[in-house]
């Protein structure tokens, strides 16, 4: 609901290979998708579905900074979220428009993490063994239209096209500075070798106005 409208990157050692930032404009990341893809999800939406437990990934008490479960889901009823304890922890759900407003200029753009947190989007090995493991719905993440149905494979193949035509990189010198807008810009990691470490800020935060009625009082 709540989060930076600028993130500044500031290299303080880049790698010795790889690690570049990839940026992406998310107004013309929209205008690459199939306007049928579009429709559908401005139709539907999409679910963000995410399982913490102690056996993968973060703890609920992590990271949710608590032990109080009254806590956790005061938190989650204010931020428009459905959480469920599960025998191995919490699993939250919560879904979001795939595209908003810029609030200055009032450009659509596509934002969201349907494509990034969807299980197709891991190396196949990874994804069969996630799978063999804790099944799709004891996923760590896992993304669906907003009804809860699944996004087909093709869907997600044009996404991620989309997301690679637009994203452009750049070799990481020390001392490098950027500062993005959080909305306008998707931004990815290449894989590196060598240590790599650049440090990120965040600031202006902003309240998404496309939710309201939705989060608890």
């Amino acid at each position: 609901v709540t989060f930076p409208r600028k993130l500044y990157f500031w290299c303080e050692t880049p790698a010795m290979q790889g690690g570049e930032t990839p940026l992406g404009d998310t107004r013309q990341i929209l205008a690459r998708i199939h306007p049928e893809v579009v429709d559908q999800f401005l139709k539907k939406e999409w679910m963000y579905v995410r399982n913490f437990s102690p056996h993968f990934g973060l703890s609920w008490q992590t990271a949710f900074q608590t032990v109080d479960r009254g806590q956790v889901e005061e938190y989650c009823r204010k931020a428009a979220i459905e959480c469920e304890w599960t025998v191995d922890g919490l699993r939250t759900r919560q879904i979001r428009p795939a595209v908003t407003r810029h609030p200055e200029s009032n450009e659509l753009v596509w934002f969201n993490h349907a494509a990034f947190f969807h299980i197709s989007s891991l190396e196949p090995a990874i994804r069969q063994r996630l799978l063999a493991e804790y099944g799709e719905e004891g996923l760590p993440n896992n993304t669906y239209y907003g009804d809860g149905s699944p996004i087909e494979d093709s869907v997600m193949q044009r996404l991620r096209e989309a997301y690679a035509n637009e994203m452009v990189s750049f070799p990481w010198e020390k001392g490098d500075v950027i500062v993005i807008d959080n909305i306008l810009t998707a931004h990815a990691r290449a894989p590196f070798k060598g240590t790599r470490r650049i440090l990120v800020a965040m600031s202006e935060l902003y309240t998404r106005t496309d939710l309201v009625g939705r989060a608890g009082e």
